[in-house]
C-alpha cells in the first residue's frame, strides 16, 4: 500500500510560519506579496512564482517547495528489506508509524513506538519467529505511546525513553547510548524540537543503515517545531543529515524514505536551488 506523504503544500508553510512566528501580514510583507495571495495559495490555487517568493520569504528552498505544491516529489518505495517492517495504526483520525528491526540471524527483534495498536506488531514477532529485546520510544506524544503498556506486558521487554521526556514504564536515558540487538547496533541521538527528548535511533549491521526518527523528519517535511523550531531544523542537520545519503529513513507518519531523497527533495534541508 502506498502512503502519501504527511504534509502538503500548506502544511510545510504553516509550520515555517508557525516556527518563525510570522502573522500573515508580517509573512506578506516579507515576501513583497498581497495577502490575498497567501489565502490564494492555502486555498489550492497554486502559482509556482508566488510560492519561490514565498519559500525564500520562509527560508524553504524554493525548488523543493514548488515540487511539493505540484504534487511531483513522493519518495521511491523502500521494498522489502529484510530485518525492517513499518506498522500503520489510527490514532484520532491521525495514521502513526511503528516499527520493528531485528537481527536475520539471531531473530533478536526491537520495537521502535507503538501506534495506536501494538497487535501487528507482536502478530509479526510471532510469525516471524522473533524475540523481543528493545522497546524504543521515540518521543512520548500519545499517538506514538498509546498502546505501550500492552507491548510490555505481552513481551516482556524492556522500554526506553529520553531523560528529558521520562514517563512510567520506560527507563530514561541519555542520548548517546548504544545497544546491541544481536549482531546489530542501535545508537541514539538527540533530534529535538518538536518534542523536548525526541530521540533518532540510528542501526548499523543490515543491508543499509536505519534512522528511526519519529516526529523529526517526514519524507518532504518535518514534526512542527512545537517546542523550538531553531532547535528542530539544527538537530535535525546535525544528528540526521550527517548521515551516509543511503540511510532509511523510519518517519512518525508518511512514507518511508531515504537521506539521500530528503537532501534533494526537502523543501526545509534541500540545497540545491
Amino acid at each position: 500500500m502506498s502512503i502519501p506523504l504527511e504534509d502538503n503544500f500548506s502544511d510545510i508553510v504553516g509550520k515555517a510560519q508557525r516556527g518563525l512566528k510570522l502573522s500573515d501580514g508580517d509573512l506578506a510583507a516579507r515576501a513583497g506579496l498581497p495577502v490575498d495571495a497567501l489565502e490564494r495559495l492555502r486555498a489550492g490555487h497554486f502559482d509556482p512564482a508566488d510560492a519561490r517568493v514565498l519559500a525564500q520569504a520562509l527560508g524553504l528552498n524554493p525548488r523543493a517547495l514548488v515540487e511539493i505544491g505540484q504534487n511531483a516529489y513522493a519518495p521511491a518505495a523502500i521494498g522489502p528489506f529484510e530485518g525492517l517492517a513499518q506498522f500503520n495504526t489510527v490514532f484520532d483520525d491521525i495514521t502513526v508509524n511503528a516499527y520493528l528491526l531485528w537481527d536475520p540471524t539471531t531473530r533478536d527483534a526491537a520495537a521502535f513506538d507503538t501506534g495506536s495498536d501494538c497487535t501487528p506488531i507482536i502478530e509479526h514477532l510471532h510469525s516471524h519467529g522473533l524475540t523481543l529485546r528493545f522497546i524504543f520510544l521515540t518521543h512520548t506524544h500519545g499517538d506514538h505511546i498509546f498502546d505501550l503498556d500492552r507491548l510490555r506486558s505481552h513481551t516482556g521487554a524492556p522500554a526506553f525513553v529520553s531523560s528529558r521526556e521520562p514517563i512510567d514504564g520506560a527507563e530514561s536515558i541519555e542520548a548517546g547510548r548504544e545497544f546491541s540487538l544481536g549482531f546489530l547496533r542501535a545508537g541514539t541521538r538527540l533530534t529535538w524540537g518538536h518534542s523536548r527528548g525526541g530521540i533518532t535511533y540510528v542501526v548499523s549491521g543490515l543491508r543499509r543503515p536505519v534512522a528511526v526518527v519519529g516526529d523529526a523528519l517526514f519524507a518532504g517535511s518535518m514534526g512542527g517545531g512545537m517546542v523550538s523550531y531553531e532547535d528542530a531544523l539544527r538537530s535535525n542537520r546535525e544528528q540526521i543529515f550527517s548521515l551516509p545519503g543511503d540511510t532509511i529513513i523510519c518517519p512518525g507518519h508518511g512514507p518511508m524514505t531515504s537521506l539521500a531523497e530528503e537532501k534533494e527533495h526537502n523543501p526545509f534541508f534541500a540545497t540545491r536551488p
